[in-house]
């Protein structure tokens, strides 16, 4: 593989270069390939971390500064990838890089279940029984407003009518309802007619065999 890239830096570096200067820095590789494969997979394995410690949170409930963060984070990590960089070649092998190493890393999650739990967490249970776990929320950065908010969403009028609910690590908040607080499907409405129908077919008729 480095053998390779360097194959291919040597190929783009041997171009003619185009009117004014641009085909140095549309074609030739600022820093050594191998190094930008370097650079994007570590910067990948460091945004992956800090979405992992912070991820339920940020994805659940953004609030105004949860958004800077995303908004900064891409800037802010920008030159720890390109390097010394400005080139065509350089910025299409840290794509070819990451979307490799992101498709690798699903693919190996997908046969591994301790690779699963290491890159994406296990659910977080904040409710149970209509009682909210303040140190799961503050374990995720959450209050118990954003939390009423998040369970409204998911059609819960207020913790009482929550059994159990937990924050999975992509950040949707799963739920069960007090069955009493379900809303009725059709074939409910099915049991409950045909109970009724029952009922009122044993009163207009006492004496028919059942």
């Amino acid at each position: 593989m480095p053998q390779l890239l360097t194959t291919l830096a040597g190929a783009y570096a041997g171009l003619p270069a185009l009117p004014g200067g641009v085909g140095s820095d549309l074609l030739a590789f600022g820093v050594p390939p191998w190094e930008k494969v370097v650079r994007t997979v570590l910067v990948y394995v460091a945004i992956l971390l800090i979405i992992r410690v912070a991820g339920k949170r940020l994805m659940a409930q953004m609030n105004s500064q949860d958004l800077v963060v995303v908004l900064l984070l891409s800037n802010v990590v920008q030159n720890a990838i390109i390097g010394n960089d400005n080139s065509l070649g350089g910025g299409v092998l840290g794509a070819v890089v990451l979307v490799a190493v992101n498709t690798a890393l699903d693919l190996w999650a997908m046969v591994s279940p301790r690779v699963a739990w290491l890159v994406d967490g296990k659910p977080t249970v904040v409710v149970v029984d209509g009682v909210a776990d303040h140190r799961a929320l503050r374990r995720l950065g959450m209050t118990q407003a954003e939390l009423l908010n998040a369970l409204q969403q998911q059609g819960a009028d207020g913790l009482a009518e929550v059994r159990s609910a937990s924050m999975e690590p992509g950040g949707t908040l799963t739920l069960q309802l007090v069955p009493d607080a379900r809303d009725a499907t059709v074939a409910d409405l099915r049991r409950a007619v045909d109970a009724l129908t029952a009922k009122l077919d044993a009163r207009d008729h006492p004496g028919d065999p059942a």
